[in-house]
């Protein structure tokens, strides 16, 4: 079963697919993604598509949502992902947000998560949405807070050494 895409007045937000993967690809190695967020080593489109199948289609198929592809609707640019994750070590799903460098300081990425957010409750069944963020990531913690999350205690997820800032509804 394929998830549903979701809309806001400026953005479709799509399940991710192997169709995306020069945008994993792209915003994966983004030194800010790699400095905030991780570095995957997706090294070619290749790498991505293999990501896209090993890692988002499971928990598609597992949970029924997970990874979106934020596109523009005016012109159909995708401007980056935005989803809702089972995480090990976390107390409850994850809500993430990326964006290109390019389409950040427009607002999309908090049209995009507060859509994400919403259907989280209404239409995936969850209860409790968590976020965490590096304690440097400003610009997440301030449209995480703006989401309505609270800071809740730092953890540290398992087989990694960082210590985040965790938050929860």
């Amino acid at each position: 079963m394929k998830p549903k895409a979701f809309e806001t007045e400026r953005l479709t937000l799509t399940p991710v697919s192997t169709d995306d993967a020069e945008l994993i690809f792209r915003l994966y190695n983004e030194p800010k993604f790699i400095e905030f967020i991780g570095d995957k080593n997706i090294r070619s489109v290749e790498d991505a598509e293999r990501y896209i199948k090993e890692k988002f289609h499971p928990h598609i198929e597992q949970f029924g949502f997970g990874n979106y592809v934020i596109i523009r609707k005016t012109d159909g640019e995708k401007l980056g992902t935005v989803g809702v994750f089972g995480r090990e070590g976390l107390d409850a799903h994850d809500i993430g947000f990326a964006l290109l460098p390019e389409f950040e300081g427009g607002g999309c990425a908090f049209e995009a998560a507060q859509r994400i957010f919403d259907a989280a409750f209404s239409e995936f069944g969850l209860k409790k949405i968590s976020a965490i963020t590096t304690h440097g990531n400003f610009r997440s913690q301030k449209l995480i807070e703006k989401l309505g999350l609270k800071f809740v205690k730092t953890v540290r997820l398992p087989d990694d050494d960082e210590e985040l800032r965790y938050y929860e509804t």
